[in-house]
């Protein structure tokens, strides 16, 4: 447990790439892989993971998140889902949608972790342009995006990290 509790806290999000180097195709193999494996409401799997490399693709992603250093990534990750394909709890109609669009996510945020690749969880995108460059249909929503890649040799990666004492987020009942 040590050894896995050293590696999450060791994750950090990332907003610095190497635009010249490119993810090996086995490491991103490995990643969606594990993905894979995310477990979803009623084993639905209501997603699809879009891997985009294209640059007139990523041009339309960096006009709907403009962060400059998100424009040096060469391949973003896209978790989406199809809202009509998720499991809905029959009381009260909460749709499962994003809750498995999340684990998914940080089942591919953790995988780039362990293979030494660099991630960032992106929700602050323009939800209009991203549907518009994706083509969604209309079942079809984003829960998030994260560039993946090499952070930039020489620059500084490590930084201190703030999190709340365990008391502070734990109720015991």
């Amino acid at each position: 447990m040590e050894d896995f509790l050293r590696f999450v806290s060791s994750r950090y999000s990332i907003r610095s790439y190497d635009s010249e180097k490119q993810v090996e195709q086995e490491k991103l193999l490995r990643v969606l892989e594990a993905a894979r494996f995310a477990p979803s409401a009623a084993n639905r799997q209501p997603w699809k993971i879009m891997v985009v490399t294209s640059v007139p693709v990523l041009e339309k992603l960096h006009l709907a998140y403009p962060a400059p250093w998100f424009a040096k990534a060469n391949t973003v990750l896209i978790v989406k889902g199809d809202i009509s394909q998720a499991w809905t709890r029959n009381r009260d109609g909460y749709n499962s949608i994003n809750s498995d669009l999340a684990i998914l996510m940080t089942h591919i945020l953790l995988a780039a972790h362990a293979e030494g690749l660099s991630t960032c969880w992106i929700e602050a995108f323009d939800k209009e342009m991203l549907c518009e460059a994706l083509s969604l249909k209309e079942t079809e929503v984003v829960c998030a995006m994260t560039p993946i890649g090499y952070h930039p040799e020489g620059e500084k990666l490590i930084r201190p990290k703030s999190r709340k004492e365990l008391d502070e987020i734990v109720e015991w009942m």
